[in-house]
Protein backbone atom coordinates (compact mmCIF):
# COMPACT_ATOMS: atom_id res chain seq x y z
CA UNK A 1 0.00 0.00 0.00
CA UNK A 2 2.79 2.67 1.08
CA UNK A 3 4.40 1.44 -2.48
CA UNK A 4 1.11 2.51 -4.19
CA UNK A 5 0.67 5.93 -2.43
CA UNK A 6 4.01 6.73 -3.13
CA UNK A 7 3.82 5.90 -6.86
CA UNK A 8 0.86 8.36 -6.74
CA UNK A 9 2.77 11.12 -5.12
CA UNK A 10 5.31 10.65 -7.50
CA UNK A 11 3.58 10.87 -10.74
CA UNK A 12 1.62 14.02 -9.10
CA UNK A 13 4.94 15.82 -8.61
CA UNK A 14 6.26 14.71 -12.48
CA UNK A 15 2.75 15.82 -13.73
CA UNK A 16 2.26 19.07 -12.03
CA UNK A 17 6.36 19.65 -11.22
CA UNK A 18 7.68 22.50 -8.18
CA UNK A 19 3.96 24.54 -8.78
CA UNK A 20 0.98 23.25 -6.92
CA UNK A 21 -1.69 21.77 -9.96
CA UNK A 22 -3.75 24.60 -11.13
CA UNK A 23 -1.57 27.27 -9.91
CA UNK A 24 -0.96 30.31 -12.20
CA UNK A 25 2.61 29.88 -13.57
CA UNK A 26 5.52 32.10 -12.84
CA UNK A 27 6.76 33.83 -15.50
CA UNK A 28 9.93 32.55 -16.44
CA UNK A 29 11.62 36.12 -16.37
CA UNK A 30 10.21 38.89 -14.61
CA UNK A 31 12.94 41.30 -14.97
CA UNK A 32 13.43 40.46 -18.71
CA UNK A 33 11.22 43.86 -19.60
CA UNK A 34 13.17 46.34 -21.72
CA UNK A 35 13.37 49.05 -18.75
CA UNK A 36 15.33 46.53 -16.80
CA UNK A 37 18.20 46.74 -19.48
CA UNK A 38 18.47 50.40 -19.94
CA UNK A 39 21.30 50.25 -17.32
CA UNK A 40 23.22 47.38 -19.31
CA UNK A 41 25.56 49.44 -20.62
CA UNK A 42 27.28 49.82 -17.35
CA UNK A 43 27.78 45.73 -17.22
CA UNK A 44 31.03 44.78 -16.93
CA UNK A 45 34.68 45.18 -15.18
CA UNK A 46 36.22 48.48 -15.99
CA UNK A 47 39.37 50.53 -15.49
CA UNK A 48 38.23 53.82 -14.47
CA UNK A 49 40.24 57.13 -15.07
CA UNK A 50 39.46 60.62 -14.33
CA UNK A 51 41.73 63.28 -16.09
CA UNK A 52 43.82 61.06 -17.42
CA UNK A 53 44.78 59.16 -14.18
CA UNK A 54 43.58 56.04 -12.28
CA UNK A 55 40.57 56.60 -10.47
CA UNK A 56 39.84 52.44 -9.48
CA UNK A 57 38.23 49.38 -10.86
CA UNK A 58 34.57 49.36 -11.00
CA UNK A 59 32.58 45.71 -11.50
CA UNK A 60 28.97 46.02 -12.54
CA UNK A 61 27.11 42.75 -12.46
CA UNK A 62 23.80 41.39 -13.00
CA UNK A 63 21.93 39.51 -9.46
CA UNK A 64 19.03 38.51 -8.92
CA UNK A 65 17.83 36.97 -11.72
CA UNK A 66 18.08 40.60 -13.83
CA UNK A 67 16.38 42.11 -11.43
CA UNK A 68 19.04 44.62 -10.41
CA UNK A 69 23.12 45.80 -10.58
CA UNK A 70 25.35 45.20 -8.29
CA UNK A 71 28.47 47.65 -8.24
CA UNK A 72 31.80 46.95 -6.57
CA UNK A 73 34.12 50.35 -6.39
CA UNK A 74 37.63 50.25 -5.78
CA UNK A 75 39.61 53.46 -5.93
CA UNK A 76 42.75 53.96 -6.22
CA UNK A 77 43.26 55.69 -3.43
CA UNK A 78 42.11 52.90 -1.22
CA UNK A 79 38.31 53.62 -1.00
CA UNK A 80 35.73 51.15 -1.85
CA UNK A 81 31.86 51.05 -2.11
CA UNK A 82 29.24 49.68 -3.02
CA UNK A 83 25.49 50.03 -4.66
CA UNK A 84 22.05 48.32 -5.50
CA UNK A 85 20.82 49.96 -8.27
CA UNK A 86 17.10 48.25 -9.76
CA UNK A 87 14.31 49.44 -11.87
CA UNK A 88 11.25 50.05 -9.76
CA UNK A 89 8.07 49.37 -11.83
CA UNK A 90 5.63 50.74 -9.39
CA UNK A 91 7.06 53.98 -9.94
CA UNK A 92 8.94 53.88 -13.01
CA UNK A 93 12.15 55.30 -11.84
CA UNK A 94 15.76 53.75 -11.69
CA UNK A 95 17.06 53.75 -7.65
CA UNK A 96 20.48 53.31 -6.50
CA UNK A 97 21.56 53.06 -2.33
CA UNK A 98 25.20 53.57 -2.72
CA UNK A 99 27.49 53.22 0.64
CA UNK A 100 31.27 52.97 1.11
CA UNK A 101 33.67 51.84 3.46
CA UNK A 102 33.50 55.15 5.60
CA UNK A 103 29.85 54.75 6.10
CA UNK A 104 28.89 57.34 3.63
CA UNK A 105 25.46 56.87 1.96
CA UNK A 106 23.61 58.00 -1.27
CA UNK A 107 19.94 57.31 -1.89
CA UNK A 108 19.24 58.49 -5.50
CA UNK A 109 16.44 57.84 -7.78
CA UNK A 110 15.78 58.61 -12.17
CA UNK A 111 15.59 58.00 -15.37
CA UNK A 112 16.95 57.13 -18.59
CA UNK A 113 16.94 59.68 -21.19
CA UNK A 114 18.32 60.95 -24.16
CA UNK A 115 21.09 58.25 -24.11
CA UNK A 116 22.10 58.86 -20.60
CA UNK A 117 20.66 57.52 -16.96
CA UNK A 118 20.67 60.40 -14.54
CA UNK A 119 20.25 59.66 -11.09
CA UNK A 120 19.62 62.29 -8.28
CA UNK A 121 19.17 62.36 -4.49
CA UNK A 122 19.78 65.02 -1.53
CA UNK A 123 21.92 64.12 1.89
CA UNK A 124 20.26 65.71 4.62
CA UNK A 125 22.09 68.57 6.99
CA UNK A 126 23.53 67.60 9.70
CA UNK A 127 25.22 69.07 12.44
CA UNK A 128 28.34 69.68 10.43
CA UNK A 129 27.37 70.17 6.83
CA UNK A 130 24.03 71.63 5.22
CA UNK A 131 22.00 69.74 3.01
CA UNK A 132 23.33 68.95 -0.74
CA UNK A 133 21.80 67.73 -3.84
CA UNK A 134 23.84 64.97 -5.98
CA UNK A 135 23.40 64.35 -9.71
CA UNK A 136 25.46 61.37 -11.41
CA UNK A 137 24.60 60.97 -15.09
CA UNK A 138 25.80 58.16 -16.68
CA UNK A 139 26.60 58.15 -20.39
CA UNK A 140 27.55 55.10 -22.61
CA UNK A 141 29.98 56.61 -25.43
CA UNK A 142 31.67 55.14 -28.45
CA UNK A 143 33.76 52.20 -28.70
CA UNK A 144 32.28 51.04 -25.45
CA UNK A 145 33.18 53.36 -22.78
CA UNK A 146 31.08 55.14 -20.37
CA UNK A 147 31.46 58.23 -18.25
CA UNK A 148 30.17 59.13 -15.12
CA UNK A 149 29.51 62.58 -14.27
CA UNK A 150 28.99 63.68 -10.63
CA UNK A 151 28.27 66.82 -9.73
CA UNK A 152 26.62 68.61 -6.12
CA UNK A 153 25.31 71.54 -5.17
CA UNK A 154 23.66 72.68 -1.61
CA UNK A 155 19.83 72.04 -1.69
CA UNK A 156 19.11 75.68 -1.40
CA UNK A 157 21.49 76.68 -4.57
CA UNK A 158 21.83 76.07 -8.39
CA UNK A 159 25.99 76.15 -8.34
CA UNK A 160 26.58 72.52 -9.58
CA UNK A 161 30.10 71.48 -8.67
CA UNK A 162 32.22 68.64 -10.23
CA UNK A 163 32.71 65.91 -7.91
CA UNK A 164 33.78 63.65 -10.28
CA UNK A 165 34.09 63.42 -14.06
CA UNK A 166 35.35 59.28 -14.66
CA UNK A 167 35.70 57.33 -17.94
CA UNK A 168 35.04 53.79 -17.57
CA UNK A 169 37.16 51.48 -20.36
CA UNK A 170 36.63 47.87 -20.39
CA UNK A 171 39.38 45.86 -18.03
CA UNK A 172 38.58 42.44 -19.83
Amino acid sequence: MKLAISAVLGAALLTCGANACGAEPVPPMPCAAEPMHQFDFWIGTWHVTENGKPAGLNHIERILDGCALLENWTGAGGGAGKSLNFFDRTDGLWHQTWIDRSGGALFLSGKFENGAMRLTGERPATARQPAVRHRITWTALPGGKVRQLWDSTPASKEEWTVQFDGLYEKAN
